[in-house]
């Protein structure tokens, strides 16, 4: 399997139902943010309540060649009661062969297309047999249904247990990581990324939204610590939190959730802009509230 590359940063389509766009608009949208070089659609089944797939299919038929631009990220293994799966009695997690295989097929059909690049386990879940899972890895390798696999929110002993059972490498693991969610630079989630080289994807890069909207002591402290940095490096507080994540040498890559342009291309550029030692500890001693041993 050769090496999965993703763009520096992801279009993240979790709030995409939200946004009001018709499939030609949200076609349109996708071409914008693909010429920003923003490449990997990050996309789940279950987003939307099981309709974002769906309707990303709808504007990818609205633009002939755009699919070919596009590295389309999905997730499987969370179950829930929605009206859409009326077969789903009770909210679980499901990795067994022949619902990752299912999961699968059925995106390949939402989105209508012959592949998919980078295919997620959603959620680590207690009852995962990973000789059945390498089973259903296998059986989409081999059928060029899926070109990688990886996994989402995912401990390291996790990971490493998966991986002990799979043929082909884990491309990635996609966990939450921001300013205000250090645990993943704490815990050897990174750690391990790196001995593996492993490119790891972060979700909620801006807390949820935290950073601007919440005022507890430590938030009120790191958008401080963002305000300061960025205005040494003319980045926002946004770019700052941002630019916090891609100093780390993971080559982490953060997942948007925003529908506007400017924004993406603000986090786009944010990336690029190479902190130094000290603002970059400025920001991580803001989030942990307390100086270096």
């Amino acid at each position: 399997m050769a090496a999965v590359e993703f763009s520096t940063l992801a279009a993240g389509l979790w709030r995409q139902p939200t946004w009001g766009l018709t499939a030609s608009e949200l076609a349109r949208w996708t071409q914008a943010v693909a010429d920003l070089g923003v490449t990997t659609m990050d996309l789940a089944d279950i987003y939307g309540g099981y309709t974002v797939e769906e309707s990303f299919g709808a504007a990818l038929r609205e633009a002939p060649g755009l699919r070919d631009r596009l590295h389309l990220v999905t997730k499987c293994n969370i179950k829930l009661v929605n009206e859409r799966r009326p077969q789903h009695t009770r909210h679980v997690y499901d990795s067994s062969a022949a619902h990752i295989i299912a999961s699968a097929e059925n995106s390949l059909r939402m989105l209508g297309t012959d592949r998919l690049d980078t295919f997620l386990l959603h959620r680590q879940d207690p009852l995962m047999d990973p000789d059945e899972v390498a089973e259903a890895f296998v059986q989409l390798e081999e059928s060029g249904k899926v070109q990688a696999f990886g996994v989402s929110n995912f401990t390291p002993s996790h990971f490493s247990m998966l991986s002990s059972r799979l043929p082909m490498p884990l491309a990635t693991n996609q966990v939450e990581a921001s300013a205000l969610c250090l645990e993943p630079f704490q815990d050897g989630t990174f750690d391990q990324t790196l001995e593996r080289r492993v490119v790891p994807m972060a979700w909620s890069p801006l807390g949820g939204g935290r950073l601007f909207n919440d005022d507890t002591e430590r938030t009120v402290r790191v958008r401080k610590a963002l305000a300061s940095v960025g205005s040494e490096t003319e980045l926002s507080v946004a770019g700052a939190a941002f630019a916090f994540l891609g100093r780390h040498p993971a080559g982490i890559v953060p997942v948007t959730g925003t529908q506007s342009l400017e924004r993406i291309a603000e986090a786009q550029h944010a990336l690029s802009v190479r902190l130094s030692r000290e603002q970059w500890f400025e920001i991580w001693t803001a989030s942990t509230d307390s100086s270096l041993p």
